[in-house]
Order: C-alpha cells, then structure tokens, then sequence
C-alpha cells in the first residue's frame, strides 16, 4: 500500500491501479490542444484537479485534468450514451482515455444535478506503461445548483511493461 497522499493504491506484478478524485477547478482552465486530440467534436470542456485523500479528512491535490465531452441532449436524459475523452496529469505522467460516459439521473439528489458513469480507454500513458483501462463515477453541475460540485472519482487499472521501474509515483 502506498503512503498517504500517493495516487497508486495497488499494485500486483505489472497491473497497477490508480485512484483519484477530479473536482472542476476554474483556477485550472482546460487544455485545448487535450479537446482538440478527442475524436469526436466536444461541446464541453473542463478543467480539473485531482485528489486523494491523506487520512484526516482532508484532500490532496497530486495532479490536474482536461475532461471534454459531446451533449446533445441538455434534458440529461437518462440511458443517454455521451462520448468522452480526457487527460489526467499525475505524478508518475499523462494518461489519456476516451470512451463513453452514461447518464444515469438527473433528478438526484435533486432536478438538475446530473449522475453519470462510464468506461473509458487509455489511448496515451507514459513512458513504461503499455494500456489499461479507467472507470469513472460522475456528478455533472451545469447549473451550478449550490452544494453541488462538478466532479468525479475515478479508477485507473494500468499495465506496466515487463523490466519497467517498480516505483511510479
């Protein structure tokens, strides 16, 4: 087990798994040329900070994020498939997925607050990673209901070459 405010959680031979926390952040604008790579044209962009949790309570930034997705349906529909892609920044590199997300509700915990949930590929690691795949659960805000964040928690289960460093951050 890694120490606290470390973004690895677990790891097991080449498997790694990495687990993080976005929160919309405006002090963190999004990365254009991030929106630009998705392979679909994206009506959303977001700008993120990453976290993990250190023990008491409390939060610790450990990287930052570009989400950029596709709505086209600003009812929230649940059941609606929303493509998506984004680049995590951590300690140990860049990774980059993209994928689908799926509305789950948009009337929990109350009208306008939207839940989502989603399987992404890694489409880009870093330099001794060879793929994986990223999970992600998701509170989307866009009308900026107070006591609402936009964010995220997220699983990424990454695969390390054979031979490479035993010691990512």
């Amino acid at each position: 087990m890694a120490q606290a405010g470390a973004t690895v959680r677990l790891q097991s031979g080449t498997e790694w798994v990495y687990a993080f926390r976005s929160q919309e952040d405006a002090a963190t604008p999004p990365d254009e040329a991030v929106c630009a790579a998705a392979p679909f044209t994206p009506t959303v962009k977001l700008g993120a900070g990453l976290y993990v949790p250190v023990g008491d309570g409390t939060y610790e930034r450990v990287g930052s994020a570009t989400a950029c997705f596709r709505l086209t349906d600003r009812a929230f529909t649940p059941g609606t498939q929303v493509p998506f892609h984004a680049r995590f920044v951590l300690p140990v590199g860049a990774f980059s997925a993209s994928g689908e997300c799926t509305l789950v509700s948009n009337d929990q915990p109350q009208s306008g607050v939207v839940l989502a949930g989603g399987a992404l590929k890694l489409v880009e690691v870093p330099p001794g990673f060879v793929g994986g795949v990223m999970s992600n659960l998701s509170v989307f805000n866009p009308l900026k209901l107070p006591g609402f964040a936009t964010g995220s928690y997220y699983t990424l289960y990454a695969f390390r070459k054979d031979g490479a460093s035993s010691t990512p951050g």
